[in-house]
């Protein structure tokens, strides 16, 4: 049983109380602050550190990969040396490696910056969840809580394009970062004074090796698809890397069969219904969630709209994701988990297919209608995946299937952003490389890297006035193109998984 320090605690009030569930869930909220609000400025750094497209998209990629490796491990050790401890350390943490994100140099040492950053954001996201759980015991009392929770989480995501769009316009896109030093002030100050000390006495021993092995098999996944297109996928280098992301997967699985507690217990996928809730949820952080920083990239790459203009314009997408899990939890009364989830993945499909249409044409109505019917579709994903793969093990397994649940969706947007990175890279490269061939044009090997960046103005600089004025409706057709590869490539994958998630789950009743 959890044990807690003798405070008010013992006496709670529900002032204290409410004072606890802002604190946490304002921590947990920043967590994901950051990272949409940073997909809203990516072109900006872009322009300012010369950054490729590869380093653009380590920015993302690094805080997801170290967040998606740490959030497990994190909440083992809050629960072992105090969760209180852990997350102050975590907010301290934040605060730094967010002022060396806004300090960097080069994008080298931004990407660096951003790992660190990812990494303490799991020590700040895994200790605020549980004291929340600790906090409140009672049942009616622990829903009210986590309700709350939900509404700041989802509040965050519909802000947050906003809130990019502000910054980057107004103050730069290194006030992404530095904006969060003074919030973590005052959640470090709140911290010491409303919560407090708890811990797990009888926690289990850390899965090291586990951990390694799962994060260097993710580490080569990424770096295949995010450095494969630039070097070639011919290259003794991406052959090496991919036997080495093998090694590990299969060290990682063989590893987890043998250890008394493991990280993830393989057994659990004997359950065909546990396995569709775990495509749903990798699909659903993959073709929808994944698009909060992809999205911001085709507005103001292919679409010419400045930082603020992309903010605003996210919203469409921001606000169904937030209003459809509300539809989806009342679609739940009516039917199973298969339902709700293959009819959100469907949405999330023709989502992705009318913004392919959307590429095409002129008018931003297409554009909001189709960014409005993918977030619809998130929205019904977003509650029901945690639901299913929760529903779908015993009570006694709960631990263990939230754990797999979060994984899955960081991995899917890992794994997202770069594959979808990968096509619009390689698809920007072959339609920029064929139109230039067509116009008669001769350009530099540097003109199509800046364009993949998104650094069009630095593309455009090296011409002449009339030739640049041929080569910026080439880039930005380019990035039309790529975007709805990516697009095509997101609508078949949730098809593919609406379809898993059917065959899978056909047979799947309440665990108990």
């Amino acid at each position: 049983m959890p044990t807690a320090l003798p405070s008010s605690a013992l006496s709670p009030s529900p002032t204290r109380d409410r004072a606890v569930l802002l604190v946490a869930s304002a921590g947990c909220a920043m967590t994901v602050l950051d990272a949409n609000v940073v997909g809203v400025v990516l072109p900006a750094i872009a322009r300012d550190l010369n950054a490729s497209f590869a380093d653009i998209e380590w920015v993302i990629s690094a805080y997801v990969l170290c967040f998606a490796a740490m959030l497990l491990p994190a909440g083992s050790i809050a629960d072992r040396y105090g969760r209180k401890r852990v997350f102050k350390l975590g907010i301290l943490a934040f605060a730094a490696t967010s002022l060396f994100c806004g300090l960097a140099p080069s994008a080298t040492v931004l990407y660096l910056a951003r790992a660190g950053q990812g990494l303490s954001a799991a020590f700040l996201l895994a200790p605020a969840l549980a004291v929340i759980g600790n906090a409140f015991h009672q049942p009616e009392a622990r829903n009210r809580a986590w309700a709350a929770w939900g509404g700041v989480m989802g509040l965050t995501m519909v802000l947050a394009p906003l809130l990019g769009g502000l910054i980057g316009s107004l103050l730069g896109w290194r006030w992404a970062f530095n904006i969060n030093l003074p919030i973590c002030v005052i959640l470090y100050l709140a911290a010491c004074g409303c919560i407090d000390e708890s811990r797990e006495p009888d926690n289990r021993s850390l899965d090291t090796v586990g951990i390694l092995f799962f994060t260097g098999s993710m580490f080569s996944a990424t770096w295949l698809l995010i450095v494969g297109p630039a070097i070639g996928w011919r290259s003794p280098a991406v052959a090496i890397v991919a036997v080495l992301g093998l090694l590990c997967l299969s060290a990682f699985l063989r590893s987890q069969s043998r250890n008394p507690h493991p990280l993830v217990e393989l057994g659990l996928f004997r359950s065909k219904p546990f396995v569709g809730a775990v495509i749903a949820m990798f699909a659903y952080a993959s073709t929808a969630q994944v698009m909060a920083s992809v999205l911001p990239m085709y507005l103001q790459n292919a679409r010419g709209q400045t930082v603020l203009m992309a903010g605003a314009s996210m919203l469409p997408f921001a606000l169904a994701m937030l209003v459809f899990p509300h539809v989806g939890r009342r679609l739940s009364a009516r039917l199973d988990s298969r339902g709700v989830l293959s009819i959100g993945l469907a949405v999330v499909a023709i989502g992705n297919l009318l913004m392919i249409l959307a590429t095409r044409q002129a008018s931003g109505y297409p554009l909001i209608g189709s960014m409005a019917i993918l977030g619809m579709g998130g929205g019904l994903l977003n509650g029901e995946t945690q639901k299913a793969i929760m529903s779908t093990l015993p009570h006694g397994r709960s631990g263990m299937a939230s754990g797999i649940s979060t994984t899955s969706r960081f991995t899917g947007i890992l794994l997202g952003f770069s594959g979808f990175g990968a096509v619009l890279a390689s698809s920007i490269h072959h339609y920029a490389e064929a139109a230039t061939q067509r116009a008669g044009l001769h350009v530099a090997a540097s003109y199509y890297d800046q364009v993949i960046a998104g650094d069009l103005d630095r593309a455009m600089a090296a011409y002449s006035p009339a030739v640049a004025a041929v080569l910026m409706p080439i880039a930005r057709d380019s990035y039309a193109v790529g975007f709805a590869s990516a697009f095509a490539l997101a609508a078949a994958m949730a098809a593919a998984c609406a379809l898993a998630v059917q065959l899978l789950m056909r047979d799947a009743r309440p665990a108990r």
